[in-house]
């Protein structure tokens, strides 16, 4: 990532006639759900990568998405900034480029030209990339039908078929552009004053406390350990959980082995804790469910608490297990001690599944972006004991690999967007390029008014 990490201080230098030329992809976010919000700004980076442009995070009335939590280096863009340096460039006005954005949908299958088009020779100046939820919009680029933009793609993410070597494309990203904001990281160094952990685990309860959820985690936790741990060392296990009252379930099972972890908001007394935040930005009650019961800044709190993890992250829930918000612990976890150390990491994403979850197989694990729903499809293993999983890194965006297989929900939802599976997950080759020579691009442009 270290041309990412160039780019924005060496475009600002460039001259006019150099500057003027220059591409950007936008990633535009809301404050809704952390895990899909961010991978809308780290896809869009990783497209910045793919395509050479530079990253621009736009802004909403001035702030960032979630920017009362989360920093934002200047290796990106603002919008704003953009609109000055074309303005005192004279990109319009000397080389009559205008500043026109390409808007292009990825949730409208029919128009999206994720695989159609090759984006490297569009010409506007600015590329948004909109409905990017999860990991799976950017690795569409893998199937794209030209070979230089399909190629460009593997670059940077891999091959779909290799889960295992797949770069850890979303936690470099992660570590390269955001850190915790100075409230923020005021708790996180107070919850790590004994030092780093060496294995996180999440649990994604949604108030829920199944007894086959924790013991399948307690067994997964003992297996991470078994695998790095010298007899003489007592671990540090840091805990984060939707659902406090499970974590106090659980501890005392954690303490029998380890130092256990986890961030008490209400023991805290710092700055973010102190009532002064907007009232939008404390829990709501119709997502109580989804984040927990404490206040919003706490789910950032654990995000970046949780990503010190020094050799494993464990992902359990009583349903759906390696949510985006685990997956992307795991990520920028893995970055972070890959960022320590030039050699490569031994660092493992695991995942806990409880038996009952593998009735049949793991049909239940089907969310579009899930890291699991690749292997939900009719290859999947049933009735298995509690499992303890090595996880990719980067979730899977397409069926190649071993095992994996789609259900009947995405072979349906693929043939939107042109492309036919057979059942073992392999993509009909003749039958995109047909698709692809049967449609034209669709193009949708916005101006940006006032230069």
């Amino acid at each position: 990532m270290l041309l990412f990490s160039l780019g924005g201080a060496r475009v600002r230098e460039l001259p006019p006639h150099q500057f003027c030329r220059q591409g950007f992809v936008i990633a535009k976010a809301s404050e809704a759900g952390f895990g899909n919000e961010m991978y809308k700004i780290l896809t869009a980076a990783a497209l910045s990568v793919i395509l050479n442009r530079s990253l621009i995070i736009g802004q909403t009335r001035g702030s960032y998405p979630f920017g009362d939590y989360i920093s934002y280096s200047n290796v990106a863009f603002t919008l704003t900034e953009v609109k000055h340096l074309w303005r005192k460039n004279g990109c319009t006005a000397k080389y009559g480029r205008d500043l026109i954005t390409r808007i292009d949908n990825f949730e409208d299958r029919a128009r999206t030209n994720v695989l159609c088009s090759d984006w490297r020779y569009w010409k506007q100046p600015i590329i948004w990339f909109q409905g990017a939820t999860d990991a799976v919009a950017i690795q569409f680029f893998l199937k794209n039908i030209h070979p230089g933009m399909k190629n460009s793609a593997s670059v940077l993410l891999g091959h779909p078929e290799s889960l295992q070597s797949s770069p850890n494309v979303f936690g470099e990203l992660m570590r390269v552009i955001i850190s915790p904001s100075q409230s923020i990281q005021e708790a996180v160094t107070w919850v790590l004053k004994g030092g780093d952990p060496d294995i996180t685990l999440h649990m994604r309860m949604l108030t829920n406390r199944s007894i086959r959820a924790m013991q399948a985690a307690l067994q997964c936790v003992k297996k991470a350990l078994n695998s790095y741990q010298q007899e003489a060392t007592r671990p540090r296990i840091a805990l984060v959980s939707d659902t406090p009252s499970f974590i106090k379930e659980i501890s005392p099972n954690l303490a029998e082995f380890a130092e256990v972890v986890s961030f008490n908001y209400k023991s805290f007394a710092g700055k973010i804790s102190g009532g002064n935040m907007k009232k939008e930005h404390q829990s709501v009650g119709f997502r109580a469910k989804d984040w927990g019961p404490a206040p919003r800044w706490v789910a950032f709190v654990d995000f970046f608490f949780a990503s010190h993890a020094k050799h494993a992250v464990i992902s359990g829930a009583n349903r759906r297990v390696g949510t985006t918000y685990a997956q992307l612990i795991a990520a920028l976890a893995a970055a972070n001690r890959h960022g320590e150390n030039p050699l490569p990491s031994n660092f493992s994403f695991l995942s806990s599944f409880q038996s009952n979850l593998l009735v049949n197989g793991l049909a239940t694990q089907i969310g579009w972006g899930h890291a699991w729903n690749r292997f939900a499809g009719p290859l999947s293993c049933r009735h298995q004991h509690h499992q303890c999983a090595l996880t990719p890194l980067l979730p899977p965006g397409w069926w190649d690999g071993e095992w994996q297989s789609p259900i009947s929900r995405n072979i349906q939802k693929l043939q939107g967007y042109g492309v036919n599976l057979t059942l073992d997950g392999k993509v009909d080759e003749s039958s995109l390029q047909s698709y692809c020579r049967s449609r034209k691009d669709h193009v949708k442009t916005m101006g940006l008014i006032g230069l």
